[in-house]
């Protein structure tokens, strides 16, 4: 059997946030009031949000636990605090890890004078122990791995020129999700905001249409 590829438009994800309070959500998975039980999570991930925050605007302290979030900030600076005491400003190109374990608070803002915009993703980690962690990687480079070994899966920012072709690994579980430009995959084109869900992949690739950026996660059955 070959792989299986599952197609979301960006059209398609859930709306969420508060745009009278200048917060703007996409929720590609099942979230909140949105609640689909065949799309509460595609191996370890559970969520990846796409975030709009005007300046000024921002989350209030909220509580997480059990989960691992890793957030790729696109365009402006996030204002990070959390109950470890931690406070960090998180730019574009930017990648932030924080780490629940059995729970940690924190608050996320857009301190600065021009609009946030930023992809946030929960993964289910494969235990519940342990304390919560925080780290971030400045200027994440092109294709570099960023493992969660917390939740068995691994990152890469894949940054194609038009024309460019990205192989995708041969694992359990693909999720590619454009945050510029555009790609194909089989005979699907993906705009800004869609992704593609690959199961079983094998021998497939990316082919950049136009100059992108693409956040491509791997993830294996044993989690």
């Amino acid at each position: 059997m070959g792989p299986v590829i599952r197609i979301q438009r960006a059209a398609g994800r859930y709306p969420g946030g508060d745009p009278a309070a200048g917060i703007g959500t996409r929720h590609a998975f099942s979230f909140g009031p949105h609640y689909d039980p065949d799309n509460l999570r595609f191996g370890s991930l559970i969520a990846c949000n796409e975030e709009r925050l005007a300046p000024g605007a921002g989350f209030d302290e909220h509580p997480h636990r059990h989960t691992e979030i890793v957030t790729w900030v696109v365009e402006g600076e996030l204002t990070h605090r959390d109950s470890t005491g931690r406070a960090t400003a998180v730019r574009a190109g930017d990648l932030q890890h924080l780490s629940a374990a059995a729970g940690v608070r924190h608050v996320e803002r857009n301190d600065a004078d021009v609009p946030l915009v930023f992809v946030q993703m929960w993964l289910a980690p494969l235990s519940f122990d342990g304390e919560p962690s925080y780290g971030v990687v400045r200027g994440l480079g092109d294709a570099a791995p960023y493992e969660v070994a917390a939740a068995g899966a691994t990152l890469r920012v894949h940054r194609p020129a038009k024309g460019g072709r990205v192989p995708l690994p041969d694992v359990d579980f693909v999720y590619a999700h454009v945050v510029r430009g555009t790609v194909r995959v089989g005979d699907e084109e993906l705009a800004p905001g869609d992704a593609a869900r690959v199961t079983d992949a094998k021998g497939l690739a990316l082919l950049a249409t136009r100059d992108a950026e693409v956040l491509v996660w791997e993830m294996r059955r044993a989690f």
